[in-house]
C-alpha cells in the first residue's frame, strides 16, 4: 500500500487559495478516481474536487472553513501497489516574495505561542491578509486547526468579535514601532480593504436567521472588492429596436420547431456587443496594477442566477458565433447553472459582462463590474414609448435603455460612449435585409 496526497487545485486562471466549504468524506471510507472529495470556495466558483486515485481516505488535512493556497496537502488517500510511504506535512505557507510583514515586537504570550509547534506559525496568504488588513498579531492568536495552526475562520470570528490582538494588548509590552514592509513592485498598491464593523441587527420573534453560504460570501467579496478597487462610473444610451423586435418575431415560431430552443432578443444584444468590441478593442482590456492587458479573445460573460446565487458562465469567441450559435450557448449555460451542473471551467476566461437585467422588468440598473475586467453592460426591458419621428410625427416605438458600469482607471468617457453608439447603430438597423441568425 502507498499513500497519496490529494491538493488544493487550482480553480480558476487567477485563483490562488479556496476555501473547504464541506467534506464529501470521512477517514476509512473507499473512493474510487474522480470521486468528489470536498466541496471548496474560491472568489468565483464553487466546485467539487474529484479524487485523483481509487483507495480508502486515511487522513483529513484540512479542516471545513479552513482556506489553503493552491497546492497544498487537503487530504491523504491510501492506495494499493508500492512502498508504504508517509505524507509528507503540508509546505509552509509564506508571505510573497515581494512583500515582507512588518516586524512584531517580541511579547512572553508570542515566545509562548511559538513554542507550541511550528505548525502554528505556518499561515496560509488567506490568513496572513486578513491579519494584515486588521492589526491582528498572529502571535497573540490561538488557532483552532490541525496542531494549532490558525485558520480564515479563527480571524474571521475575532474580527466580529472587535476584541482585536494587538501587540499593544499584551500586559508588560513596550511597544515599538512596526518596521515598515518592503515592496519590490513597480506600481502602487490599492488600500487594504478594511474588514465591515460587525452589524447588531436585533433579532425579534417571526424573523428568519439564513445562514451566509460559501457561494454568497464568495459574490459578496468579489463586489466588494470591484467597488474597492475599481473607480465606477456609469453612462446610458436608449435604442430603438422596433426593427430588431418585428424581424425576431417574425422569426420565433419557424426558429423554434426547426433548432429546438427559443430564439431571444437577448442573442442579438450580444452579438452587437461581441462585434463593437472587436471594433473597440480598448473596451476589452483589464487593469493589472502596472499595465492594461488587451485582451485578444473576446468572452463574453453573461450573468445568470439561481435561487440563492449569481453565476457568470462564458460564451467564449462570441464574435465568431452566429445569433443562433449565441442563443442555443445561452439556453445550454442557463440551464446548467439551474440544474446545478455548470463546470468552473465554464466560468473562466471572461473579458466583458452583458447581464439581461432586463428580464426583471428593470429599464434602468447599475451593474457592479465583474472584476477583474473593465466594464459590464445592463441590458433593460424592452418597453413600447411614443417617440418623436422624422417630420414631428409621433409613433409608438419599441425602446431600450443599455447601461454601462466602467473602469474609470481603464476607460475613459469617449471610447466608452463610442462603444455605444456603435452598439445602437447595429441594433437600429438589424432587419430581416441585412441580418442573419445563421
Amino acid at each position: 500500500m502507498a499513500i497519496e496526497n490529494i491538493l488544493m487545485p487550482q480553480l480558476g486562471e487567477s485563483v490562488t487559495e479556496g476555501t473547504i466549504e464541506k467534506w464529501l468524506v470521512k477517514p476509512g471510507d473507499t473512493v474510487n478516481k474522480y470521486d468528489p472529495l470536498a466541496e471548496v470556495n474560491t472568489d468565483k466558483v464553487t466546485a467539487e474536487v474529484p479524487s485523483s486515485f481509487a483507495g480508502v481516505i486515511k487522513e483529513l488535512i484540512a479542516q471545513e472553513g479552513e482556506t489553503l493556497a493552491v497546492g497544498a496537502i487537503i487530504c491523504t488517500i491510501e492506495i494499493e501497489g508500492g512502498a508504504t510511504v508517509e505524507a509528507p506535512a503540508a509546505p509552509a505557507q509564506v508571505a510573497p516574495a515581494h512583500e515582507v510583514p512588518a516586524v512584531a515586537p517580541q511579547t512572553p504570550a508570542a515566545s509562548l505561542n511559538r513554542e507550541k509547534g511550528k505548525a502554528a506559525g505556518r499561515y496560509s496568504p488567506a490568513v496572513l491578509r486578513l491579519s494584515q488588513d486588521n492589526g491582528i498579531d498572529l502571535t497573540l492568536v490561538e488557532g483552532s486547526g490541525k496542531e494549532g495552526r490558525i485558520t480564515r475562520k479563527d480571524l474571521l470570528a475575532i474580527i466580529e468579535s472587535g476584541n482585536i490582538p494587538t501587540a499593544a494588548s499584551a500586559p508588560g509590552v513596550e511597544v515599538v514601532a512596526p518596521v515598515t514592509p518592503v515592496t519590490t513592485a513597480t506600481a502602487p498598491t490599492a488600500p487594504a480593504m478594511k474588514a465591515a464593523e460587525p452589524v447588531n441587527v436585533p433579532v425579534t420573534a417571526g424573523d428568519i436567521e439564513i445562514p451566509v453560504t460559501g457561494v454568497r460570501r464568495a459574490i459578496a467579496s468579489n463586489m466588494l472588492r470591484s467597488k474597492h478597487e475599481a473607480p465606477h462610473a456609469w453612462m446610458m444610451i436608449e435604442v430603438d429596436v422596433t426593427n430588431l423586435v418585428q424581424y425576431r418575431d417574425s422569426l420565433k415560431n419557424d426558429f423554434k420547431q426547426k433548432e429546438g430552443f427559443n430564439l431571444t432578443y437577448f442573442a442579438f444584444f450580444v452579438k452587437a456587443v461581441a462585434q463593437a468590441l472587436k471594433e473597440f478593442p480598448m473596451m476589452n482590456s483589464m487593469w493589472a496594477g502596472d499595465k492594461i492587458v488587451l485582451k485578444k479573445d473576446i468572452n463574453i460573460s453573461i450573468a445568470v442566477a439561481s435561487d440563492d446565487a449569481l453565476f457568470v458562465p462564458v460564451i467564449n469567441h462570441a464574435d465568431e458565433k452566429t445569433i443562433k450559435g449565441i442563443g442555443r450557448e445561452i439556453q445550454e449555460l442557463a440551464g446548467k447553472v439551474r440544474s446545478g451542473k455548470l463546470k468552473s471551467a465554464e466560468m473562466l476566461g471572461g473579458t466583458f459582462t452583458v447581464n439581461n437585467t432586463g428580464s426583471f422588468g428593470s429599464v434602468q440598473s447599475m451593474g457592479i463590474i465583474n472584476y477583474p475586467q473593465a466594464a459590464i453592460l445592463q441590458v433593460e426591458s424592452i418597453v413600447k414609448r411614443p417617440m418623436i419621428m422624422d417630420g414631428g410625427m409621433i409613433a409608438a416605438r419599441d425602446m431600450v435603455n443599455l447601461c454601462l458600469s466602467l473602469d474609470h482607471r481603464v476607460l475613459d468617457g469617449l471610447v466608452c460612449g463610442q462603444f455605444l453608439a456603435r452598439v445602437k447603430e447595429i441594433l437600429e438597423h438589424v432587419s430581416a435585409d441585412n441580418t442573419s441568425v445563421y
